[in-house]
C-alpha cells in the first residue's frame, strides 16, 4: 500500500510541566516534568500510523539529539521520514504548562522549523497521497510556503487543516488561501471564535463560505444538550451534527495533543470511507484515549485497542 496521508507542519520536542495551578503572576508548585515528541500535524500522523495508516511527513529538524528522538519516534510506528530535512540548527521546542483542570499554556521556540524553504517540498511526494494534513508554524515565511502550495497540488489530494491558535490569530482573510482548498478544518471552539470573531456555529458557516467542505469543532469539556454532552460540532454546507461525548470520570493525564488525536481518529474514519458522523465519533474516541496519559502521543491507541473500545461502546465491530 502506498502513502495515504502526509503531514506538513512544525516538528517539536514538548517540555511538559504539570503545575498545581496556572498563574498570571506569583508562585505555584510543579508536580511533574515530561519530555515528549510533538508538533500538531506530527502527532496526528503518528496517531494514524498506530492505527495502521501508511503516512509520511514534510518538515525540518535540527542536527541534534532532539531531532534524532523525533525521527526515531516516527520510525518506530512506520512513518516515512525521507522527506524530513535536517538543518544545522536546534530542533524546535515547546514549553507546555498544564494543570489538573486540563488548562494549558504553550510557548514555542521554533528552531529548525523556521529554516524550512520552498525547495524542501517535494511536490511529487505529495501527489501520491490521498490527504495532506497541515498544521501551523510559528514563522510567517512557512505560512506563505503553505499558502503557495495550495495552488500546486492536484485536487486528487484532499487537504485537512489544523490551524491552532497561532494561525487562528492571523484572522480568516489571512488563512483563506488554505481554507478555500481545505476539505476538513480541525479547530477548537476558542480558536474558531478567535479566527472569525463570531460564535462557533456562525464561525463555521463563515469558514464554509470561504470554500472548505467540512468544519470539525472540538468543544473541550463539552457542551450540555438536554441529557447528553456534545464533544464536537460538525458542519457542512447543508448539514450539522453534534457528536455525543462518550465520557466517564476525568482520568489522569492532560489535554495536550487532544485535538491532534481527534484529527487522527476523524481522518482514519475518512480514509476508511465512514460517514461524517462516524468520523466525528472516531475522533472523539481517539481523543479520549489520548487524554488518559500525559503528553501528546503516549495514550494514542493501536487499531486493536480502538476496535475493542468501539465494540464495548457501540456493540458492533469497527
Amino acid at each position: 500500500m502506498g502513502i495515504e496521508v502526509i503531514g506538513f507542519g512544525a516538528l517539536n520536542i514538548d517540555q511538559i510541566y504539570s503545575v498545581a495551578r496556572m498563574l498570571s503572576d506569583g508562585e505555584s508548585p510543579m508536580t511533574e516534568f515530561l519530555l515528549s515528541p510533538g508538533g500538531s500535524a506530527a502527532n496526528t500522523i503518528y496517531g494514524l500510523a498506530k492505527l495502521g495508516v501508511v503516512g509520511g511527513f514534510l518538515g525540518t529538524l535540527g542536527d541534534d539529539e532532539a531531532g534524532g528522538m523525533l525521527l526515531d519516534d516516527f520510525r518506530n510506528v512506520g512513518v516515512d521520514t525521507r522527506q524530513i530535512r535536517v538543518k544545522k540548527a536546534k530542533t524546535g521546542t515547546t514549553l507546555c504548562l498544564t494543570d489538573k483542570r486540563g488548562r494549558r499554556a504553550i510557548y514555542v521556540l521554533p528552531g529548525a522549523n523556521s529554516l524550512l524553504e520552498s525547495d524542501d517540498i517535494d511536490l511529487d511526494y505529495i501527489k501520491q497521497a490521498r490527504i495532506l494534513h497541515l498544521s501551523s508554524f510559528a514563522g510567517e515565511r512557512q505560512l506563505e510556503i503553505q499558502k503557495q502550495l495550495m495552488d500546486r497540488i492536484p485536487h486528487s489530494v484532499k487537504v485537512s487543516f489544523a490551524p491552532g491558535s497561532i494561525y487562528a490569530a492571523q484572522g480568516l482573510a489571512a488563512l483563506t488561501p488554505i481554507i478555500k482548498r481545505t476539505f476538513v478544518l480541525f479547530i477548537n471552539r476558542k480558536e474558531i471564535e478567535q479566527l472569525t470573531g463570531e460564535e462557533f456555529q456562525k464561525g463555521a458557516q463563515s469558514c464554509l463560505g470561504r470554500g472548505c467542505k467540512v468544519v470539525a469543532i472540538t468543544l473541550g469539556e463539552g457542551m450540555k444538550r438536554k441529557a447528553t454532552t456534545a464533544a464536537c460540532y460538525l458542519a457542512t454546507s447543508d448539514r450539522e451534527y453534534m457528536i455525543e461525548a462518550k465520557r466517564t470520570k476525568r482520568v489522569p493525564g492532560d489535554t495536550i495533543g487532544a485535538g491532534d488525536a481527534f484529527a487522527a481518529g476523524f481522518l482514519f474514519g475518512l480514509l476508511r470511507e465512514k460517514n461524517l458522523e462516524e468520523c466525528g465519533y472516531l475522533g472523539e474516541l481517539v481523543a479520549q484515549f489520548s487524554i488518559a496519559r500525559s503528553g501528546a502521543r503516549a495514550g494514542l491507541p493501536s487499531l486493536r485497542q480502538l476496535r475493542q473500545r468501539y465494540v464495548q461502546l457501540q456493540g458492533k465491530p469497527l
